[in-house]
């Protein structure tokens, strides 16, 4: 039996894609945020449209809003998502203080599309925080990843979350996604 060397060329690359997003959820897990950082390129853009209620023919055009051109939960850059891990290291950031437990959680990882030296990954995530004594959130929802090989190594250039609710819950979003 001949092996398609095409067929696990694409297998390994998906574990190791695989791999470098649940080792980057257990640095945000952990708060190890300065090694997070690492693995964000500078050009590094993130947004979170707000999701909406449309009409079942309406979908494509309106279920979500546009980053760049309409409000979103989070549209920025790695210079704003620094600042957010510079306050949140102080220690004396209002809604981080007791700290959050947080857990991500990164399902069917799947590689889109290759275009050396990026690939488009897609992903369903849930993250769990727990504060205080009872405040319980879970963020639900996919997210698309454009990720850029550098230095044998991974990092995230873009990320795009859809959250599955078109009402947020949590009291805030102080924590990564």
């Amino acid at each position: 039996m001949a092996i398609d060397e095409k067929a696990v060329e694409r297998l390994l690359l998906q574990a190791e894609i695989a791999d470098f997003l649940y080792r980057e959820a257990d640095l945000l897990d952990q708060r190890r945020y300065t090694e997070w950082l690492d693995l964000l390129a500078d050009d590094y853009e993130y947004s979170v449209p707000l999701r909406m209620n449309v009409k079942f023919d309406e979908t494509d055009e309106r279920e979500q809003t546009r980053a760049g051109s309409e409000i979103c939960w989070f549209d920025e850059g790695k210079d704003t998502v620094s600042l957010r891990v510079d306050q949140l290291m102080t220690g004396v950031h209002w809604a981080e203080e007791p700290v959050s437990r947080v857990s991500h959680l990164v399902t069917n990882v799947r590689v889109e599309s290759v275009q050396p030296p990026e690939v488009e990954v897609s992903c369903r995530f849930l993250v769990y925080r727990n504060r205080v004594a009872d405040e319980t959130d879970f963020l639900v929802g996919r997210r698309t990843d454009r990720l850029r090989r550098v230095d044998g190594g991974w990092q995230v250039c873009r990320r795009q979350l859809l959250l599955d609710q078109s009402v947020l819950l949590a009291k805030n979003l102080s924590i990564f996604v």
